[in-house]
């Protein structure tokens, strides 16, 4: 259910295949990206992106109901992604929605098509978002945007998503890999060292 593609100049392709489930996420493949992202130490850049029309609809509703939705995991995934030493994009090929918007966050960089949409319906559910999701969509959108997704449950099209700073570009389906390829040539070209600093320096 998910997808790893390693190129020769160190580029990784980490895909959510789940297209039955909308790219629903269990705690098996939370454990699964975790040990992913733990590895791509290794790697010289990483995108991370979905099969299908929707990037991920968050938790699996069958897990979700036993305790998935509050489980540390999304916690641990995030912090995983954020600890990646390469330049890390997430190309969202469709809706992100729910706890997976955490390891959107925690990418450098967001490409989004344009059908994507964004909501995190914790108020609705009666979940606490995790932690580190607030302080994250915070400091790109803002404390009242934040407010509209998270406490007033506002899904977000792809057009204002670009306007708040969510994601930071618009990219046609067809071309969502390649945009989010050619974002990386520099990094990938440059000396390990010098990529690792200036991205840390970003951060």
């Amino acid at each position: 259910m998910i997808n790893v593609e390693k190129s020769d100049n160190g580029l990784w392709v980490v895909t959510l295949d789940r297209t039955d489930k909308a790219n629903a996420l269990t705690s098996v493949m939370l454990s699964e990206l975790i040990a992913i992202m733990q590895d791509a130490h290794a790697a010289r850049g990483l995108i991370l992106t979905g099969r299908g029309k929707v990037f991920s609809a968050g938790a699996d509703l069958e897990e979700a109901a036993k305790g998935l939705a509050v489980s540390p995991l999304w916690e641990e995934l995030s912090a995983a992604v954020a600890a990646l030493p390469c330049l890390s994009i997430a190309a969202l090929n469709g809706t992100l929605a729910g706890g997976a918007n955490g390891m959107a966050l925690a990418c450098d960089l967001r490409i989004a098509v344009p059908t994507a949409k964004f909501f995190y319906p914790v108020m609705k559910l009666g979940y606490m978002p995790q932690p580190s999701d607030v302080v994250r969509m915070k400091n790109l959108i803002g404390s009242s945007r934040a407010k509209m997704i998270l406490a007033a449950g506002q899904k977000v099209l792809a057009e204002e998503a670009l306007s708040w700073g969510l994601i930071d570009r618009i990219v046609a389906p067809d071309a969502l890999l390649d945009t989010a390829s050619e974002l990386l040539q520099d990094s990938l070209a440059a000396d390990p060292e010098i990529a690792k600093g200036i991205i840390q320096s970003c951060r």
